[in-house]
């Protein structure tokens, strides 16, 4: 079965579950074919093609001598080329260890039903397969007692949409249950208005626009993929403004008009032009000048109605980070 730059041979998973947490021993193996004109390093690569791992993680398996790559133990920083195959063994416990937050969430607004918050890049929304460290969710718990009653699920308390880990930004969280059914009825009609801030790879000259590909999950790499429009898939709309071109980049503001998993970055792929630093939607054959250890979006504006229908405004500035390198992109 092949799918773009690789495929797998063989994929064994073992897995133990406890109140919807993932307990016992996590083993895999993938057999990958690397099939790109340009050379990549092989922890980066690893890094797009396993979801869930970080670079680091990867960098230990390949000093352990759990990833080959034609059978021949290689380094981190071996140069893959066209036709390699990659032989990946995994091995771990999954149990959730880590007992302190990777990044802690800035309260912006804290109201009688409903949470507004900052989101740090770094930081799990709420739990999920291959997810050991402590999450929103976990905070949520901790810092607001009784929020797991609230919602639909006790993992999730509260919490009606979400940002990826590599993201940050604003996100509103229901403090009561008629508020997380009125913010549920909102995303479910689109009115609930989510603006992003993005850096993209290239220069695109179109002022504006609409992305309208249909996005549906990948059955061999578990990846949200885009189709050619009439394709199958989930119907899905992001509009996007040009703010500002560089010599080799793009500033966008970016609208989502659905909500599906990973829209904006599988969008931004499938258009040509992907978001700078994201790992796993990326163009291969182009070498990324810039460092960054997370996607360059961000959550920037973020409008609701209250429980009284008042609507509610909240702004949020590109985190110092990103600010950083829009300057020195000038």
């Amino acid at each position: 079965m092949i799918a773009k730059n690789f495929y797998f041979v063989n994929l064994t998973l073992v897995l133990a579950f406890k109140k919807k947490r993932i307990y016992g021993i996590f083993s895999l193996m993938n057999n990958l074919i690397y099939q790109a004109d340009n050379k990549e390093r092989l922890d980066k690569y690893l890094t797009g093609q396993l979801n869930g791992w970080s670079r680091s993680k990867i960098q230990k398996l390949i000093g352990e001598q759990k990833v080959k790559v034609g059978g021949r133990v290689v380094s981190a920083h071996y140069q893959l080329k066209n036709g390699d195959e990659i032989q990946v063994e995994q091995g771990l416990e999954t149990e959730n260890a880590t007992t302190d937050l990777p990044a802690k969430p800035k309260v912006l607004a804290d109201e009688t039903d409903y949470l507004v918050i900052n989101k740090p890049s770094g930081l799990v929304v709420h739990p999920a397969e291959g997810v050991k460290e402590k999450t929103l969710a976990d905070w949520l718990k901790e810092n607001y007692p009784g929020m797991e009653q609230i919602g639909e699920d006790l993992e999730r308390p509260g919490i009606v949409h979400r940002l990826d880990k590599e993201v940050s930004g604003l996100m509103v969280v229901a403090k009561t249950q008629p508020m997380f059914e009125s913010l549920k009825d909102q995303f479910k009609n689109h009115t609930v208005r989510k603006e992003y801030l993005g850096l993209v790879q290239g220069k695109i000259e179109k002022d504006a626009g609409v992305i309208d590909f249909p996005l549906k999950r990948s059955t061999v790499s578990g990846k949200i993929v885009s189709g050619a429009k009439g394709e199958e898939g989930r119907e899905s709309k992001t509009e996007f403004e040009v703010l500002k071109r560089f010599v080799n980049y793009t500033l966008l503001k970016l609208n989502l008009k659905t909500g599906r998993s990973h829209q904006i970055r599988a969008h931004l792929q499938a258009y040509g032009y992907p978001l700078v630093g994201d790992q796993l939607y990326r163009n291969r054959k182009v070498k990324e000048k810039i460092e960054l250890n997370r996607v360059f979006l961000h959550s920037h504006k973020l409008e609701f109605d209250d429980l009284e229908g008042a609507r509610r405004k909240f702004e949020l500035k590109l985190p110092d980070q990103l600010n950083k390198i829009l300057e020195e992109l000038k």
